[in-house]
């Protein structure tokens, strides 16, 4: 869940479906300070955590400050948290990664020096007794910083925002696909509608070159069947296949598909995949 509220915090600010944006270095500065505002209160919402005194929170009757820094150990630490405890948290888009730990900023744990706002830093001691409740875990991966360079270029370098969808799913077949990165891709507020099967959607123009795209509301089990990674909920994975023969694969429809190998040639269309009630889905 923590994941979730950094992976939150980071689209949020990258506002891809409005700039085209999705990388740490295309913010301006004063947005890169806005982020631990955002980190802060997309906990409180996730969390629901009770509102501190002075501190951000009130958590297990402890008054608790979050605190992100984008490098290790860059906490600016306020001193309404002096004596308290400190949510210190960091990640890196790029590498998927995020950490989070806790650590008591006592004055033996601190620098003595302090900035114009009497702000202070976890000194040497303070870095290495932080209490790490999760270190380097996984964080949703942003797709356009997976690909390489000059295929996201070529996904951007369309006017038409179905076209570039279906770029993106054609060159990120079998990997995580967040809507934020399809809104990203689209600049439509309509974002997903360019995913749907139907006239002008991204599953119609793939199909005939055999691809699905699998949602993670409807189709987890498709997915799972076919050997791809699983789909969240706000997630989808585009999978090439081909009919099969025998047990392997997935039911969709009438027959039975497994994923294509790259020298299989496509000469069927895939398949339509539907929601529970037979309707297209997005």
């Amino acid at each position: 869940m923590w994941g979730r509220v950094i992976r939150q915090t980071y689209d949020m600010l990258y506002n891809g479906q409005q700039t085209g944006r999705y990388r740490w270095d295309q913010l301006m500065k004063t947005e890169k300070t806005h982020f631990g505002t955002l980190f802060e209160i997309n906990a409180q919402r996730e969390f629901e955590f009770e509102g501190g005194d002075e501190t951000d929170y009130r958590i297990a009757g402890h008054q608790v400050d979050a605190k992100w820094s984008q490098k290790l150990g860059g906490w600016m630490l306020p001193p309404e948290v002096f004596d308290e405890l400190a949510l210190v948290a960091t990640g890196n888009d790029e590498r998927s990664v995020w950490s989070l730990g806790l650590i008591r900023v006592t004055s033996d744990a601190r620098r003595e020096s302090e900035n114009r706002d009497k702000k202070s830093s976890l000194n040497e001691f303070g870095r290495s007794s932080i209490h790490w409740l999760w270190r380097d875990a996984e964080l949703p991966p942003n797709i356009l910083l997976q690909l390489a360079p000059p295929i996201v270029d070529h996904i951007f370098d369309s006017p038409y925002g179905t076209e570039k969808t279906a770029r993106l799913f054609r060159a990120a077949e079998g990997m995580i696909v967040h809507r934020n990165s399809v809104a990203t891709v689209s600049k439509q507020l309509d974002a997903q509608r360019r995913v749907r099967g139907g006239s002008g959607g991204a599953r119609t123009m793939l199909a005939p070159e055999g691809y699905v795209i699998l949602s993670g509301v409807y189709h987890n089990d498709i997915a799972r069947e076919l050997g791809v990674p699983v789909p969240q909920r706000d997630e989808y994975v585009s999978v090439k296949v081909v009919p099969a023969d025998g047990e392997a694969g997935a039911v969709i429809g009438d027959r039975r598909w497994r994923r294509a190998l790259p020298e299989d040639l496509i000469a069927t269309p895939a398949p339509v995949v539907k929601d529970k009630k037979g309707r297209a889905t997005e």
